[in-house]
């Protein structure tokens, strides 16, 4: 009876819906605060319903109840329970329930905030996440029901892919959701802008908070898929530019330039046509990425092999929604006043061109993505477009904006002097080529960029460490002014100095994948493999049974320089409902590098195989990622990123005179 109701919950969360997105734009057309008032308790009252819904399907996963269709293909009875929460949304129907879920999240935030958004712009806004809402919850309810009953019901489910079975994949849907989902609301405050003709540093002090929070999310889901790939499917692989990677880096590139272009807005009152814009296509791109990994159009690890049937129904929402904002903006962007002027050689402008590099860096990995997919369908040829491909035209774009990115932050806002932020940075300058030069004298083989890309990166760090010097420390000041002006800065200013930073340590983490050291070989009980200064001992091989699933592991003693540091144990584990075989990789954490060895087939002459890594410093990769996510949620701290629209002051009513 639960499932039923939640599948009741899902129709009548549609019907709210449709009244939030008809009855707000009425309003405001009316100017009527009654109508306007509709939005918010018309998006907490649809919240209610989607989260009875996704309650109701996880109660069916956790009590196993092979009635329901979606749970027999994605769950089992012996399945862990973390595995039977994360199985909901580690499929087609559950997963988009979830996405549901958090966009209808979202929505009932921006009804609580009342105080700090003008009303006509929160119902606006409202309005144009209801549309959403209305136009996912029919392609769940006509193509994508996780409520589906089977009858009769068998004794046992499917199970769940066992690539999904890993809590790396139980956290890393939600975080990327929440990005993605989250620029919905940018994306909604735009067309409301445009609706009511009307943008200003307001509108951007209300934006940046919500755009700045769905990056850190995208940011840190990102990173989480990363290192499930790195150390789940065995190839010690962190970013293949698999097109369905690139379905979520397209975005996080483009919502990059929108928190950057938001702030120029909010500080400056400027770039409003390319704000909105940016908004626009950043949530665009997220539902690309929708829907490439629905559609059936890829084969991936991280897609949703789904029938082409729900894919047109999707790239009809792609349609409707990217092609009516991007028409709205045609026809509305022309009238809104421009905003300040400012030189080119200033703060502003460095931002600027911060966002030219960004969205050419985002185009190439559009054309890079699509471009085989158009060819295939248009002549039905075949290609493959890669690493090399991503290389040649990405790194030229990426490269020259980081180096850039120290400069723009030390400029002053509206009129900058480039030489005097040069002359502020030339200690730093000095500092990362000394160590550019120190990595090259020190290590042999590997590309000749790599040390200068580690001095890139601590041009990167030191340079965002800049910015807190040079706002606090004086020529003769004591230290403990120095430090109580440190400690006074903004917090936003603190936050962008450690997203920084974090770029910086991701930058150096990739220059040290040029060191990696790979050893293939077979071993027999007792002998060795060497993978740079580190090397592994294959001690035993045993049998082991768990709940679902039985595995062969090679138990591993490693050394480095002939000194005994502990042991690992990498697997071979087939997934008995399925007969899905997986690989799960043995890894030993020495400081930020690491040792990986991934077991491989058993040889006719009992001896086994074995691939070894020796990578160094590749924990500052997904560290990087997570410090820059850090940092955006510092900045989400500050005060003034948590004020938006100031709240009208309520004037003292007159006395009353005495009778």
């Amino acid at each position: 009876m639960l499932v039923e109701a939640g599948h009741f919950a899902l129709a009548l969360a549609l019907g709210l819906s449709l009244i939030q997105f008809v009855v707000p734009l009425w309003g405001t057309r009316a100017n009527d605060p009654v109508l306007m008032s509709v939005a918010p308790s018309s998006a907490l009252a649809v919240l209610g319903c989607i989260a009875f819904a996704f309650l109701a399907l996880t109660f069916a996963y956790v009590t196993s109840d092979f009635s329901v269709l979606n749970v027999v293909e994605n769950s089992h009875s012996t399945k862990p329970l973390i595995y039977k929460i994360s199985g909901v949304w580690g499929n087609h129907e559950g997963s988009m329930l979830l996405w549901v879920l958090i966009l209808c999240l979202f929505g009932a935030v921006v009804a609580l905030a009342k105080d700090s958004i003008p009303m006509r712009l929160q119902a606006n806004t409202l309005a144009v996440q209801a549309a959403i809402t209305v136009a996912f919850l029919l392609f769940i309810l006509m193509t994508s029901n996780p409520f589906r009953r089977l009858a009769p019901a068998p004794a046992e489910g499917q199970d769940l892919n066992p690539l999904l079975q890993d809590p790396g994949l139980a956290i890393h849907p939600p975080l990327l959701y929440v990005g993605y989902v989250g620029f919905s609301i940018s994306f909604a405050f735009a067309c409301a802008a445009l609706i009511d003709g009307r943008i200003d540093a307001v509108w951007a002090r209300i934006v940046r908070p919500w755009t700045l929070a769905a990056w850190c999310f995208l940011t840190l889901g990102i990173a989480m898929g990363s290192y499930w790939a790195y150390y789940e499917l065995g190839w010690g692989g962190w970013w293949f530019w698999d097109p369905v990677e690139n379905a979520s880096l397209m975005p996080w590139l483009a919502g990059t330039a929108l928190v950057h272009s938001t702030v120029v807005m909010e500080k400056r009152d400027a770039l409003k046509v390319w704000t909105i814009l940016l908004a626009i296509l950043t949530f665009s791109l997220s539902l690309l990425g929708t829907f490439l990994v629905r559609s059936g159009v890829l084969t991936s690890v991280h897609s949703f092999a789904v029938d082409p049937e729900r894919g047109t129904f999707i790239l009809g929402i792609l349609v409707i929604f990217i092609g009516g904002s991007l028409a709205l903006f045609a026809w509305r962007a022309p009238l809104l006043q421009q905003g300040g002027l400012f030189a080119p050689v200033s703060r502003e402008g460095a931002l600027v061109l911060n966002n030219l590099f960004l969205a050419s860096a985002c185009a190439t990995v559009f054309i890079g993505t699509l471009y085989p997919l158009a060819l295939e369908v248009l002549t039905d040829d075949k290609i493959s477009v890669g690493a090399p491909f991503f290389n040649f035209t990405f790194l030229p774009l990426i490269l020259p904006l980081l180096l850039l990115l120290p400069f723009g932050q030390t400029l002053a806002w509206k009129r900058g002097n480039f030489l005097g932020t040069a002359q502020r940075l030339y200690a730093v300058l000095g500092l990362s080529l000394l160590t550019a030069f120190a990595v090259l004298a020190f290590t042999h083989g590997g590309p000749i960029g790599a040390p200068f890309g580690i001095g890139l990166g601590v041009f990167l760090i030191l340079g965002s460490l800049n910015e807190i010097v040079t706002r606090s420390w004086r020529k003769g000041s004591p230290w403990s002014v120095t430090w109580r002006k440190a400690a006074g800065l903004p917090r936003s200013t603190w936050g962008t100095v450690i997203a920084h930073a974090g770029v910086g340590l991701l930058v150096i983490g990739i220059s040290a994948t040029a060191w990696d050291v790979e050893s293939l070989g077979t071993l027999k009980l007792g002998e060795r493999l060497k993978a740079g200064p580190y090397e592994i001992r294959l001690e035993r091989l045993m049998p082991r049974q768990e709940a679902n699933y039985r595995e062969d592991v090679a138990s591993l003693t490693v050394y480095r320089n002939g000194s005994e540091l502990g042991t690992i144990e990498t697997m071979k584990r087939l997934y008995i409902t399925r007969g899905m075989p997986t690989t799960e990789a043995g890894i030993m954490t020495v400081g930020l590098s690491q040792v990986y060895a991934s077991l491989g087939e058993m040889q006719p002459n009992g001896s086994i195989g074995m691939r070894l890594y020796y990578k160094p410093l590749v924990l500052l990769i997904w560290l990087g990622a997570v410090v820059m996510a850090a940092g955006g949620a510092l900045s989400l701290t500050d005060r003034r990123l948590r004020i938006g629209a100031p709240a009208r002051m309520k004037l003292p009513s007159a006395p009353v005179p005495a009778e």
